[in-house]
């Protein structure tokens, strides 16, 4: 039999690990170094954040505490750089302290674009968003995210470095960019945006064939946009701390995301969907634990108590009977909530969507954050220099053989 390591502990599991008495357990709770929650099968009982028990257990098992405290920090750790742009407080997304779910009810990306990049006018300006000046080739039948990739390939080939170039040069330099980039995508899906004034979020809606939907994939855009330091911003951040052209800082988050444990949960979602129609919820998803490596689209290690983006998106569609299927046995068998990815692939579902459309929209709400963080880094004027543990074979004494 395969082990699976839960997510959520007893809180007999949890003294076992740390080796300490309950009274220090539940002050470690207070203090909001481990998180609780009311056990499902038994509202009395709690049951303890696995990660941070297991983090709590390292510590006083006595690692050396710079690289202990490093370790931790590039694993849903501590906090490791400086940003003004995002968090995740209280269970809550913020941009620049504004509520992303109050922000979901009225604004467009093109708003938030602007209030994550400090800039005045919208991010692309009264919505227009025809490309200008970059040509593309596209095979045929090509993706969205093929176009994306040529687009900025193209780009970071010719632009310029940020460094030492003015911000606002910069923050023009980004309106063209997601303009083009949009522009580009929308193409692969076979609309024509030439000379369109219309927000996002309508063209998107009309490129997929379902007008009705623009006000949710709206509402999905501001709340992809941005989301801390995952690891696409971070490897925007790295490309961009070498003061890289903006659009090379952009097209190392879109490889980031292209990798399956980043970007490719909507996708294993909707296989999980599709061996769900055969053998029934239950048996699908004990099969997919039975291969060990979890739920797809379930539980988020800054939201204890729930994704808040996919509570917001899941409230305004009507869940397909399978996806529905899935999120009550998958939350009951594993006591983790459906996250933001769930929500995309009911959302793709619900509303018949292209299948490539969860990537489409988080790539281009997240290409806001992308930027906005390339440019704050920009301004620190540092380079991204992590060093490395080495555990490879021996040093020889004073360096010779």
């Amino acid at each position: 039999m395969i082990n699976v390591k839960p997510a959520w502990l007893t809180a007999a599991a949890a003294l076992e690990l740390l080796h300490v008495r309950a009274q220090t357990l539940y002050a470690n709770v207070s203090r909001k170094r481990i998180r609780a929650r009311p056990d499902p099968q038994d509202p009395r009982r709690s049951l303890y954040h696995a990660a941070d028990v297991r983090r709590l257990a390292e510590r006083r098992r006595g690692r050396p505490a710079r690289e202990g405290t490093a370790a931790r920090s590039m694993a849903w750790g501590e906090p490791i750089l400086v940003s003004t742009i995002s968090t995740v407080a209280d269970g809550r997304l913020w941009y620049r302290g504004v509520d992303a779910i109050e922000l979901a009810g009225h604004a467009g990306l093109e708003e938030v674009a602007a209030l994550l990049w400090k800039r005045a006018a919208p991010a692309l300006g009264t919505g227009q968003v025809a490309g200008r000046g970059t040509r593309l080739a596209l095979p045929v039948r090509a993706s969205a995210l093929q176009a994306a990739y040529l687009l900025l390939a193209q780009r970071a080939g010719r632009d310029l470095p940020m460094q030492g170039r003015p911000l606002g040069i910069l923050q023009e330099e980004a309106v063209t960019l997601l303009q083009e980039l949009s522009a580009a995508m929308l193409h692969a899906a076979g609309h024509s945006p030439a000379g369109s004034r219309e927000p996002l979020h309508r063209r998107l809606a009309r490129a997929w064939g379902r007008p009705a939907a623009a006000d949710v994939i709206r509402r999905a855009l501001v709340l992809l946009a941005d989301h801390e330091l995952n690891a696409s911003t971070f490897a925007t951040r790295v490309a961009a701390s070498t003061g890289t052209a903006l659009s090379a800082s952009v097209l190392a988050g879109f490889a980031t995301l292209s990798g399956p444990l980043h970007g490719g949960a909507p996708a294993a979602l909707r296989a999980l969907a599709a061996s769900a129609e055969r053998l029934g919820a239950q048996e699908a998803l004990a099969a997919a634990l039975a291969q060990g490596s979890g739920l797809p689209a379930f539980g988020h290690p800054l939201y204890p108590d729930g994704d808040v983006r996919a509570l917001a998106l899941l409230d305004r569609i009507r869940l397909p009977p399978v996806y529905a299927a899935l999120r009550a046995a998958g939350e009951a068998m594993t006591g983790e909530i459906a996250n933001v990815d769930f929500a995309l692939s009911a959302l793709t579902a619900s509303l018949r969507l292209p299948a490539e459309a969860p990537l489409v929209l988080f790539a281009l709400a997240r290409c806001s954050g992308w930027i906005a963080h390339a440019l704050e880094q920009r301004e620190t004027g540092a380079l991204i220099r992590p060093r490395a543990r080495y555990a490879g074979a021996p040093i020889p004494a004073n360096g010779r053989p």
